[in-house]
């Protein structure tokens, strides 16, 4: 069970809904997103891209393009080194468009997720010395590529680094201090460094990316009007790899993914209107979901069950017809691999709930034979099953190779760090890692994460941070449209969040089918009757009527003769549009039921 907690910032919330003419609920709502002065707030509600931040600011980026001009006057052979996934893939596909544009000699090689594992390795820079390039460039990539990269060296080949994770390190015996670990390549933009001036660290590797261009293309003599329309164009991947990436949408993120979802419903990209088309989305507004869940896993198919590279030929063909092909290919591969995860997470189940494995509060699966491209899609399932930080291991070409997912109490990579000793390779971020053990560890890696855990019970605990509680007669359709300026909503700028207690249940209605929600009808403190829908949890709906009340209360609620059924609820308010009609639709996302009356 979830524990709610109702947010209670302080704020002049008269002077707010004056000066910006939003109404109090909406300004509380922001509030809570972390708005605090008035220029945060104006930036939330009306910020463009005029209030990015300057992108020179960021360590190496200007150093970076200078060189990249240099090596383009020497006619130097270029190669794009990216990553399999979405954000390496817009990525790439970000620096290949910006560098032709600016005359360069370049291709690009995307690493095999099984072949290859992440990033740069000796194998493909040794391929690009067969191949006569001169210059890699990395992409989502290549922090943590020392050796990599002094092979690269040691080969004549020019380095320069673009990457968003975190920065490796080593800490000192006796004082503790971290001391950072760069490549030594000739640039390494990436803004976690510690020497790193620019304001947002939280940026995705096609961000990185997308700015390195907007500074290169006016060096390289692109005027102001051609910059702005390559930049605009390339806006779209910048958003999808930072949504498909779970960037938080603060900042300039919020931003970006703004204006990138205005642009993509006429994107002029005819592989991405392909992919579009594929999947149901042509005419249908595009949004973080559709990003998050609908087109950025089938990018991320191909590279799990394939190539990647296929994903890469699609943002860059122009062809329509090879391009639906392509498309096509790529709805296959994540219709496959769903039926592939969804094994997978029943495997983790099974195991989590009938073994000692289950009791940790950091949990280390291994499965043996699941394919090892799903791992981390099963992770996070798990992780949001049961609230834990998961690292699930299975057997891949390299060794035995794991994707964790964690909680926000609990920083994966800083805790995983500490046992670099059992890794060949390890890498990530606060939330998700990626590792390769060195032997068969995995047991000896489930000690040690749990017995230096710090966790508490109550950090394992799903919060859930309500905005207001709010009566419904507050929800009419100008509230709804008034909702809308708090999008793009998603990791870091949630959904609000409403609640209501108190509501006496009249009666309800069984749905027709799984898909059809249970209809609850209530009435409220002013007595006041509403229509509530509960997706999903019937059964479990009219069970615990029957637990809390006696045996029998379900029946009598479907039949309206249930008495003294009280509940309080956390709620979405929308618009429903069917058939030519729009009705105000209240959607019920937790409840409890109560005898008496109880806090939140």
């Amino acid at each position: 069970m979830s524990q709610w907690m109702i947010q209670m910032k302080s704020a002049d919330y008269k002077a707010l809904t004056e000066k910006y003419g939003i109404s109090p609920m909406l300004a509380r709502i922001i509030r809570n997103r972390g708005m605090v002065t008035d220029e945060e707030f104006g930036q939330y509600l009306n910020g463009t891209l005029d209030d990015l931040h300057d992108t020179s600011k960021m360590t190496d980026m200007v150093k970076a393009c200078s060189l990249i001009q240099q090596y383009i006057s020497e006619g130097l052979k270029f190669r794009i080194i990216g990553d399999y996934d979405v954000d390496g893939i817009c990525s790439t596909y970000i620096l290949m468009r910006g560098l032709k544009k600016c005359g360069a000699d370049v291709d690009y090689a995307i690493p095999h997720r099984v072949h290859d594992g992440y990033g740069i390795n000796d194998n493909l820079i040794d391929k690009a010395h067969e191949d006569g390039i001169n210059v890699i460039i990395t992409c989502d990539n290549g922090i943590a590529a020392c050796d990599q990269v002094q092979h690269a060296y040691n080969l004549g080949i020019h380095v320069i680094v673009t990457d968003h994770h975190e920065i490796p390190y080593d800490e000192d015996e006796d004082t503790g201090e971290r001391l950072e670990i760069l490549p030594p390549a000739e640039a390494v933009v990436d803004p976690h460094r510690e020497d790193d001036k620019y304001p947002f660290s939280g940026i995705c590797g096609a961000v990185v990316a997308w700015k390195l261009i907007g500074l290169l293309l006016p060096m390289c003599g692109m005027s102001r009007t051609e910059s702005d329309t390559l930049t605009g164009e390339l806006l779209e991947e910048a958003a999808l790899a930072t949504v498909c990436d779970v960037m938080e949408l603060k900042d300039e993120n919020r931003i970006i993914v703004k204006e990138g979802l205005r642009r993509i419903q006429n994107t002029t990209n005819t592989g991405l209107r392909s992919l579009i088309n594929a999947v149901g989305l042509d005419g249908k507004k595009i949004t973080t979901y559709s990003f998050g869940f609908i087109l950025g896993p089938c990018m991320n198919a191909a590279g799990r069950l394939d190539s990647a590279s296929a994903s890469l030929e699609l943002l860059l063909s122009e062809d329509k017809n090879e391009a639906a092909l392509i498309a096509g290919k790529l709805k296959s591969y994540n219709d496959e691999r769903k039926a592939v995860t969804e094994t997978g997470i029943k495997r983790a189940i099974e195991d989590i709930e009938n073994s000692p494995v289950g009791r940790n509060k950091v949990l280390v699966i291994y499965l043996a034979g699941v394919h090892e491209s799903v791992v981390g899609l099963i992770a996070g399932k798990i992780r949001e099953r049961y609230e834990k930080p998961v690292i699930v291991f299975t057997d891949g070409e390299e060794g035995i190779k794991g994707s964790g997912r964690s909680i926000e109490a609990y920083n994966m990579y800083e805790e995983l760090a500490k046992h670099k000793d059992l890794y060949s390779k390890f890498g990530g971020h606060k939330m998700a890692a990626g590792l390769t053990l060195a032997g068969d560890d995995v047991d000896e890696l489930r000690y040690r994460l749990n017995a230096a855990c710090t966790l508490s019970d109550d950090d394992l605990v799903t919060k859930t941070m309500i905005d207001l509680e709010m009566p419904f007669k507050y929800v009419t359709y100008s509230f709804i449209e008034e909702l809308t300026r708090l999008e793009p909503c998603g990791n870091g700028n949630p959904r609000p969040v409403f609640a209501l207690r108190g509501l006496r249940v009249e009666r309800v209605k069984r749905g027709g089918n799984e898909r059809s929600p249970l209809n609850v009808y209530v009435r409220d403190a002013d007595n006041r009757r509403w229509n509530l829908k509960l997706f999903d949890r019937e059964n479990a709906f009219l069970d615990g009527a029957d637990a809390v009340y006696g045996m029998g209360t379900a029946g009598d609620l479907c039949d309206g003769t249930a008495e003294g059924v009280i509940i309080d609820v956390i709620y979405n308010p929308a618009v429903n549009e069917y058939r030519g009609e729009s009705n105000l639709e209240l959607t019920v996302n937790d409840y409890r039921f109560k005898k008496e009356d109880q806090d939140v």
